[in-house]
């Protein structure tokens, strides 16, 4: 890989404080986009939709678990498929304790279209702890674009690439992954925003992470060239299937 230029100490602080300047210029360009998203306006759900939970049918509101605001990641997992998605599963084992969001009156579920005896045991095979609800056989996930046909997809995906992203995105069906925002007042439940595509990188800890390194993702699309060795996502694995992959243990 063609690693960083070797430099001397003073060097790398004259660069270092330069990236810092930036750092320090994205920082508050992001403090004013989300302030931006609290100031989007919100709208009514009034579909009355059912989702299959361990302990039974819940409605929207039954997600929130009394809480006044629900975070919802849309994971993909088509009703036909066997296991969720790669991309999708990436993230959520970056989910960190509840307790925190929970503390903030928010709670964070997800949801997918595949049927809750699919879900489940994959849920426990993956060891994850959040909340996962089934909306099978109801129109939630078009209603909020997460299963879609290409014609009416999000502009932030673009499919004439999707067969070079690797496994992850292998059997694609229509289903799309994404957050959605809400909040309730007493019994009604408000829709204030959601994401998708490359949005979510903001809550994928591990891409964070590697952010900060010096090879970065080692992805094909990432600056400066030279510093990867496959296209975007495809050394992704099932956290249970890196063994012996690449020199990765599991």
């Amino acid at each position: 890989m063609s690693d960083p230029q070797v430099v001397s100490r003073d060097e790398w602080l004259a660069a270092r404080r330069r990236l810092l300047a930036r750092e320090k210029e994205l920082s508050r360009q992001r403090d004013a986009v989300n302030a931006e998203r609290r100031r989007l306006p919100m709208t009514s759900v009034d579909q009355p939709y059912v989702f299959a939970g361990r302990r039974g049918p819940a409605s929207l509101l039954d997600l929130f678990e009394g809480r006044g605001q629900l975070l919802i990641y849309h994971f993909m997992f088509d009703p036909d498929w066997d296991e969720g998605c790669e991309s999708c599963s990436f993230l959520a084992d970056g989910i960190g304790n509840l307790a925190h969001l929970h503390a903030r009156d928010t709670t964070l579920v997800m949801v997918s279209r595949a049927p809750l005896a699919t879900i489940e045991p994959f849920r426990q095979r993956m060891g994850w702890t959040v909340p996962w609800y089934s909306s099978y056989r109801s129109s939630f996930n078009y209603d909020f674009h997460v299963t879609v046909d290409e014609a009416v997809a999000p502009v932030e995906y673009n499919y004439r690439d999707l067969a070079s992203l690797g496994p992850a995105w292998h059997g694609w069906s229509g289903e799309m992954h994404g957050i959605s925002a809400f909040l309730r007042r007493g019994e009604r439940v408000f829709h204030t925003y959601s994401n998708y595509a490359r949005g979510t990188d903001l809550v994928n800890g591990t891409y964070n992470w590697l952010d900060l390194t010096a090879r970065g993702r080692q992805e094909d699309w990432e600056q400066p060239p030279g510093r990867s060795d496959s296209p975007s996502m495809a050394w992704l694995r099932l956290h249970d299937r890196y063994g012996g992959v690449g020199g990765v243990g599991a």
